[in-house]
């Protein structure tokens, strides 16, 4: 059974499924006028939604980079090993 026009779907990979299967019947060309322009009509909304959700994942992973990534730099020491002095300046003794 078809799913309503309206409806929204509950995960990118349904809209995404969805969209694939739009795509497909509407290349096959064999959809009257009234409902080529159904389809096509929802093809926009099940794209749309699809671009927020990708817009959305991008900006969670933007965010955890942010937090979490940005403390890590190729050719840095590790995490646990203790610099004393990454300054340069001498002044860990001045003694």
């Amino acid at each position: 059974m078809a799913k309503p026009p309206d409806s929204t779907p509950q995960t990118f990979e349904a809209a995404l499924a969805e969209l694939e299967a739009i795509v497909a019947t509407m290349e096959d060309g064999q959809l009257p006028l009234a409902e080529a322009l159904a389809a096509y009509k929802r093809g926009a909304e099940l794209l749309q939604y699809c671009q927020a959700a990708l817009k959305d994942a991008q900006q969670q992973v933007q965010v955890l980079e942010r937090g979490v990534l940005t403390a890590f730099a190729p050719g840095e020491p590790d995490a646990g090993t203790k610099v004393s002095d990454r300054s340069g300046t001498g002044e860990a003794d001045a003694s």
